[in-house]
């Protein structure tokens, strides 16, 4: 018999930390950017949510939570004069916003984390036919955490008030997926999100 008490006690503490130090990131992200305060904690709930109905791991699953915790990180590089612009913003602005994903990347680079969270946070904006950001990956170069945020920040994104634009609405996101899905969407994770909605498992108030 090996006594592996201590081992497990040193695993909780680690990843007590890694949690704090993911929370200390997201809260610092935010409070550059109040309209979409609270933006990364509903993408990471709706991330778990599609990870948990995909039947992924629970060790997977906190490790999509917490990527998507900080997915926007990246965004403390961009203007506060951009990120609360009310009116539309222009080519160069978007161009400037589409770096946010690189730089959080590299925020995080050096932090050892054991789940592929740069990767994740890096990829979040690629989808399946190339047509996204920040370097065009398709398909199975797109690693599954990615995806899953992806579908979720669309979600959240397009369901939620911007400054340059009013909530589009839950239906108008589960539509974008519907549409989108297997082009540049994930189908698995697609179909996972908008069964989710369709069956009742996350609350559309989430997103009024």
């Amino acid at each position: 018999m090996v006594d592996i008490t201590e081992r497990k006690t040193a695993e909780r503490a680690q990843k007590a930390l890694t949690r704090a130090a993911i929370e200390a990131i997201a809260a610092t992200s935010e409070a550059r950017d109040p309209y979409t305060a609270g933006h990364q904690s509903r993408v990471a709930a709706l991330a778990s949510f599609i990870a948990a109905a995909l039947g992924l791991d629970s060790d997977t699953i906190e490790g999509v939570d917490l990527a998507a915790r900080i997915h926007d990180v990246g965004k403390i590089a961009v203007p506060a004069e951009i990120l609360t612009k009310a009116t539309q913003l222009s080519p160069p602005e978007w161009e400037l916003i589409k770096t946010h994903s690189r730089v959080g990347a590299d925020i995080i680079r050096g932090i050892e984390f054991p789940w592929p969270i740069v990767t994740m946070i890096e990829q979040h904006h690629e989808r399946l036919d190339g047509s996204g950001y920040p370097d065009g990956l398709r398909d199975g170069e797109i690693c599954l955490g990615a995806r899953i945020i992806a579908v979720a920040d669309v979600v959240e994104a397009m369901a939620s008030h911007r400054p340059y634009r009013p909530a589009k609405g839950v239906q108008a996101a589960l539509n974008e997926i519907g549409s989108g899905s297997g082009r540049l969407y994930d189908s698995a994770v697609a179909e996972a999100c908008l069964r989710l909605f369709r069956e009742g498992h996350h609350s559309l108030d989430e997103y009024a």
